[in-house]
């Protein structure tokens, strides 16, 4: 089995894979690795398995060497999935100015999206930012968007308004919102997907494509795919799948020791 961790600003995303597909997921807290509590959470979650090696991306650049250092103790093989390793070992192509810019996490969705949706793609992913990422036709990662996410969104009115509530992000019912929560749901929810399906196509129109796979992951992708044909398909694990499919990319390059 193959350890995955996809350290994100709010979660670190754990996951287990066979060469073939990710078998089982949760989620830990990012402030773990701070903590020193993150190591024996992924324990738990291992259990038994018999590991062989482990990919690992991260935005948080605290949490980096937390990651490494357990990797290494525990003495698996591992890679880190960045700009450098993608490059090197052929996972999909870089066309943009600074590379090494590119959140990790966004990289390993356009790995994943290649092999799973083909090119010219793009990946919406609803984390603490809504970013689209956009693969070219010649499989080249060319850059995408960033807005801000649905929680963050929502969050910030009531943080920054007195009467404004925190709110439970769900399907709102019509689109004429009759108290208050009702009315900030419907600004996120279908708001969210006007501005998704405006932005789809005006990348459409840039890229020069009828046809456009659209594939969204991230907590909120279920949702707001439901009621949009324009989304082709939902793919939870997805950057989780683009860590083993790098981590496949790296074993025909097998180094004991992992790379740091």
């Amino acid at each position: 089995m193959l350890l995955l961790l996809d350290i994100g600003n709010t979660h670190t995303h754990l996951g287990l894979a066979t060469e073939r597909a990710v078998k089982r997921q949760r989620n830990i807290e990012t402030r773990r690795w701070q903590d020193g509590s993150a190591a024996g959470e992924i324990e738990k979650f291992a259990g038994k398995a018999n590991l062989e090696g482990a990919c690992f991306c991260s935005v948080v650049p605290q949490a980096s060497p937390h990651c490494a250092s357990f990797l290494q103790k525990r003495t698996l093989p591992f890679v880190e999935l960045n700009s450098s390793s993608v490059r090197a070992l052929g996972a999909v192509g870089i066309e943009y100015p600074k590379p090494e810019t590119i959140g990790p996490d966004r990289l390993a969705n356009a790995i994943a999206v290649k092999a799973f949706d083909g090119c010219p793609a793009l990946v919406v992913d609803f984390g603490t930012a809504v970013t689209f990422d956009v693969v070219d036709r010649d499989c080249n990662y060319i850059g995408g968007i960033i807005a801000p996410g649905l929680s963050a969104m929502t969050d910030y009115l009531h943080e920054k308004t007195a009467l404004l509530p925190r709110i439970t992000i769900r399907e709102p019912r019509g689109v004429v919102g009759k108290n208050t929560e009702q009315a900030m749901l419907i600004g996120a929810v279908h708001g969210y997907r006007g501005l998704i399906r405006g932005l789809i196509h005006e990348l459409k129109g840039e890229l020069k494509v009828r046809r456009l796979p659209v594939v969204a992951t991230g907590g909120y992708a279920a949702l707001i795919a439901s009621r949009m044909p324009e989304i082709t398909a939902v793919r939870p694990n997805l950057t989780l799948e683009g860590l083993r499919l790098l981590w496949l990319a790296y074993r025909k390059r097998w180094k004991p020791g992992g790379q740091k």
